[in-house]
């Protein structure tokens, strides 16, 4: 199988509603988004003839996703009281509710969904909340 990867990264605060410990405050991490795509054959098509596919077309596409998250709050819907939330969009703060906590191991399904959503044959998906921990999702 040939196989291609790309990186794109972000920045955001997000915090893990009912976690005992740390994490459990707002915090922000520089994350970065591993998406690896394959196939078994190359493609014939003139302009991407011999490419699994476009590079250009890869990285924009994981680009627009990280792009949408970048310097925002990330939260899991209903995490907040709806008073904070009034509070923080009339300060106009960029805030994402996501239907999932905000971990690491989710973050990789939602890139490994969404790629795929967008055409791609993801290998993996694999989301690193620092330089030294990530998390995958591939499927088998």
């Amino acid at each position: 199988m040939y196989t291609l990867k790309t990186r794109s990264g972000f920045d955001s605060a997000h915090f893990l509603k009912g976690y005992d410990g740390k994490c459990s405050n707002i915090h922000g991490h520089h994350w970065s988004v591993e998406i690896i795509v394959g196939s078994d054959v190359l493609s014939s098509d003139e302009q991407t003839r011999g490419m699994v596919v476009d590079f250009s077309e890869l990285k924009k596409d994981l680009r627009e996703i990280t792009d949408g998250l970048d310097h925002s709050l990330i939260i899991e819907k209903g995490s907040l009281k709806d008073k904070t939330m009034e509070a923080l969009k009339e300060e106009n703060f960029k805030i994402v509710e996501l239907d999932m906590r905000p971990t690491a191991e989710n973050f990789a399904k939602y890139f490994y969904d969404l790629m795929s959503d967008k055409g791609y044959k993801v290998i993996e998906s694999v989301v690193y909340e620092t330089k030294n921990n990530c998390a995958g999702y591939r499927q088998d």
